[in-house]
C-alpha cells in the first residue's frame, strides 16, 4: 500500500567537505524520492557520494560537512508538513527523536557496528529504553518477538549471546533487529549484504522484502551490486561522482537504460550467459604490459602441461576451549578440512567456492606453509622434479615460496601502511636475494607497467590508492618473484563491480601472457564462472563436487551447489531469485538432502563417484551413478 505522498523527499542536496587539499564536493545537485511502503535503491561505484546521502538524511554527517538543500520527511505518524532534516540541529531533541525510532539504518559491516560488550538482547532493547522508556521485561519481551521475526531459531538463546558468538549472516539479523524494533517508517540499508556469502545474502535479501512489506516501511537501499537491485527494488536512482545520472522505476532503468554510465555498469557485472572468451567490459580499462617481465617464457596449457600441484586426503582439525566460572574447560575438535584431494593442471585456474567456514582458506594456507595440516600430502612439481611441499625444509622451502605465490582478499590489510609501493614490490626480491639494489628498482618500475600503474608511484604510501588500484599492486608483489601458481583468495569480493571487472581482466590477460596458473577461491559463483576452467565446491569441509566450468553450471548434481546456484541474483528482471525455495538455514543444511548426499552415524561413508569427463562428485559408495547424473 501507498499513497501519493513522498515519504522522504531529496532536493538539490550539496554535500561538502573541507580537507588539507581544500574542498571536496561529495554529492552535487542530487534529488530523489522513497515513496511510503516500496523500495527506492541508490546505485553506484565506492566514492559516488551513496553513504554521504544516507548520513545527511540521518544528521550522522562528519563536523567537517558543510551541507546545503533540503531533506523532507513527511512522517505518517506525525501532523503537519514535513520536516526538513537538513534543518534540524545533528544532535539536537529533534532529529534524535526521529533517528533510531522513525528513521533506522543497517551498516555495511555488522562486526564494527555491534559493541562486542555487550549481549545482542542489551543492544536492542537499549533502542526500546532509549526512544519509549520501556521497562526491562518489556525489552525482553519485544527483543525476543523481534530475534524471532528476523529468522533466529531460538530467540531467547540468541538474546543473552554476544556477537563474536554469531556468525557473519546471524550478526546482520541481529543488526536489522536492532533497527525494526521501534517499527520506523523508514529503512536505510547501506551495503547490507556486501560482506556476506550468496546464500545469507539471499536469506538477507528475503529476510528485508518481507518484512518491509509486512510493516509496510520504506526502504533506501544503497548498493552496487545490480543483482540484488533487480530483486528488491521498486525505483532505481544511478549516482556518479555525487550527481544523479539517470532514475527512474525498476523497469525502465533495467529494460530501456539510457545513460553511458549505468550501461557500463551492467556491462561490468560477470553473469551465467558470458559466451566462451567474451570479455567483461570494465568502465576504465587497465592497460597490461606483461612484455615487461623479460625472460618469462609461457608455460604449456591444458591437459598437455601435466599437474602442476597434486593435493590427496588433506585433514585439519582445529581444537576450541569453553570454560565458565567454576567450569572445568570441555576441549571440542572441528574438522576444518575433512579428506579433500584435487590436482591443478599447469596453466589453468580452478575455481574453489563455497560458504564462508567451508574450508577454502584453510585449504590455501595449508598449500602455502602457513598451517600444518594433521595428515595428507601436498606434491609440487615445477619442472626441476617433484617437490614435497609439507616435508620441504630450508633452502628447498624458500625456493618452493618463490614458486607459490598469494593475492589477498583485503587489499587495506595486506599491504604495509608503512612501506612505499616501492619498498612493497622490492621486499620479496630482497628476501630471496634477487639481483642488486639497482635492478630491484626496475623490477619495480616493471611491474608497475604490467599492473598498469604510473611508475612515478612507486614513491607513494598504499593509503593514497584506491581500493583496485592496491589490489593490482597486490598481485604485482605476488609477479615479482616469477611464481607459476598464484592463489588467488577471495581477490575482488571487497570491491565495486566496475573495479572488480577491471581486477578479473588484469588476471586473466596475466594468465594468457605469462602462462601462470591460478588457484581462484570464492564464494561469488558467476566470479568463478568467468574466471575458471575447472570448479571444486566446497562444504563442510570437503570437496562435494568437482567438474570443468561448463559442466558444473549447466548441470550440476549435488544439492549444494544446486543451492549455491538458486541463491545467486541476476541482474535481470526475468530471471528473479526464487525466495520461497530459499533455506532458511542455509545451503549447508542437509535436511533436504537427498539420502545418498548425506553422511549420517553408522551408515556407509561418502566418497568420490567419477560421473566421467572429469566430473565428481560426493555421494554414497553405493549409489547408482546412472541415477546420480543429471
Amino acid at each position: 500500500m501507498t499513497s501519493g505522498k513522498d515519504l522522504l523527499r531529496i532536493e538539490g542536496l550539496d554535500v561538502s567537505f573541507a580537507l588539507l587539499g581544500g574542498r571536496v564536493d561529495a554529492v552535487r545537485g542530487a534529488s530523489l524520492r522513497v515513496l511510503p511502503g516500496r523500495v527506492t535503491a541508490l546505485v553506484g561505484e565506492s566514492g559516488s557520494g551513496k553513504s554521504v546521502i544516507s548520513q545527511a538524511v540521518m544528521g550522522i554527517l562528519p563536523s567537517i560537512a558543510t551541507a546545503s538543500g533540503r531533506i523532507l520527511f513527511d512522517d505518517p505518524l506525525a501532523a503537519g508538513p514535513p520536516v526538513d532534516l537538513a534543518k534540524l540541529p545533528t544532535d539536537g531533541p529533534a532529529i534524535r527523536a526521529l533517528r533510531g525510532r522513525r528513521m533506522a539504518t543497517i551498516f555495511q559491516e555488522p562486526m564494527t557496528s555491534l559493541s562486542p560488550l555487550h549481549t545482542i538482547g542489551n543492544q536492542i532493547g537499549e533502542v526500546l529504553k532509549v526512544h519509549e522508556g520501556a521497562s526491562a521485561a518489556e525489552q525482553r519481551a519485544r527483543t525476543i518477538e523481534m530475534l524471532g521475526l528476523v529468522g533466529f531459531p531460538d530467540p531467547a538463546r540468541a538474546h543473552d549471546m554476544y556477537p563474536f558468538e554469531l556468525s557473519g549472516g546471524m550478526r546482520q539479523r541481529a543488526m536489522i533487529a536492532m533497527a525494526l524494533i521501534c517499527r520506523p517508517a523508514l529503512l536505510i540499508a547501506d551495503e547490507p549484504t556486501t560482506a556476506l556469502d550468496v546464500t545469507i545474502q539471499a536469506q538477507i535479501l528475503k529476510l528485508l522484502r518481507e518484512l518491509q512489506e509486512k510493516l509496510n516501511m520504506a526502504m533506501l537501499l544503497i548498493t552496487h551490486d545490480l543483482g540484488v537491485v533487480a530483486n528488491v527494488a521498486d525505483e532505481v536512482v544511478v549516482i556518479y561522482h555525487g550527481r544523479i545520472m539517470e532514475a527512474g522505476t525498476v523497469e525502465d532503468i533495467f529494460r530501456r537504460p539510457t545513460h553511458a554510465y549505468l550501461k557500463g555498469l551492467m556491462h561490468a557485472v560477470p553473469h551465467f550467459d558470458m559466451k566462451p572468451g567474451e570479455r567483461l567490459k570494465a568502465l576504465r580499462e587497465v592497460p597490461v604490459k606483461a612484455s615487461a617481465l623479460l625472460g618469462r617464457q609461457n608455460a604449456p596449457a591444458g591437459d598437455d602441461a601435466g599437474i602442476l600441484l597434486s593435493v590427496r586426503n588433506l585433514e585439519k582439525s582445529f581444537t576450541t576451549r569453553r570454560s565458565g566460572f567454576f567450569q572445568k574447560a570441555e576441549a571440542t575438535a572441528v574438522k576444518a578440512v575433512n579428506d579433500v584431494s584435487f590436482d591443478i593442471r599447469r596453466g589453468e585456474c580452478l575455481g574453489l567456492v563455497g560458504e564462508s567456514g567451508c574450508g577454502k582458506t584453510t585449504v590455501s594456507k595449508m598449500l602455502m606453509r602457513a598451517v600444518t595440516p594433521d595428515s595428507g600430502s601436498i606434491t609440487f612439481n615445477g619442472g626441476a622434479g617433484q617437490i614435497d611441499v609439507l616435508s620441504a625444509r630450508g633452502r628447498e622451502l624458500k625456493n618452493l615460496r618463490t614458486k607459490i605465490q598469494m593475492v589477498f582478499q583485503d587489499p587495506v590489510s595486506s599491504l604495509s601502511p608503512r612501506m612505499t609501493v616501492q619498498n612493497i614490490l622490492t621486499e620479496p626480491l630482497e628476501i630471496h636475494e634477487r639481483g642488486s639494489a639497482k635492478s630491484r628498482r626496475e623490477m619495480a618500475a616493471r611491474l608497475m607497467e604490467v599492473i598498469g600503474l604510473d611508475r612515478h608511484y612507486l614513491s607513494r604510501y598504499p593509503h593514497s590508492f584506491s581500493g583496485g588500484q592496491r589490489q593490482r599492486i597486490g598481485i604485482a608483489r605476488a609477479l615479482a618473484l616469477g611464481p607459476d601458481l598464484l592463489i588467488c583468495d577471495e581477490p575482488v569480493s571487497a570491491l565495486d563491480v566496475s573495479v572488480q571487472a577491471q581486477i578479473l581482466n588484469l588476471l586473466k590477460d596475466l594468465q594468457a601472457d605469462l602462462g601462470l596458473t591460478y588457484l581462484f577461491i570464492s564464494h561469488n559463483l558467476a566470479v568463478v564462472d568467468y574466471m575458471a576452467d575447472r570448479i571444486a565446491v566446497m562444504c563442510g569441509g570437503r570437496i562435494v563436487e568437482l567438474a570443468p566450468r561448463e559442466t558444473l553450471m549447466q548441470a550440476p548434481v549435488h544439492p549444494y551447489t544446486r543451492s549455491l546456484l538458486a541463491a545467486v541474483p541476476f541482474p535481470d528482471l526475468d530471471r528473479p531469485l526464487d525466495f520461497p525455495s530459499l533455506k532458511n538455514r542455509g545451503a549447508a543444511d542437509m535436511t533436504g538432502w537427498d539420502h545418498q548426499f548425506r553422511e549420517e552415524p553408522g551408515e556407509e561413508a561418502l566418497a568420490a563417484a567419477d560421473l566421467g569427463a572429469g566430473h565428481l562428485v560426493l555421494a554414497r559408495r553405493t549409489a547408482d551413478i546412472r541415477e546420480l547424473r543429471p
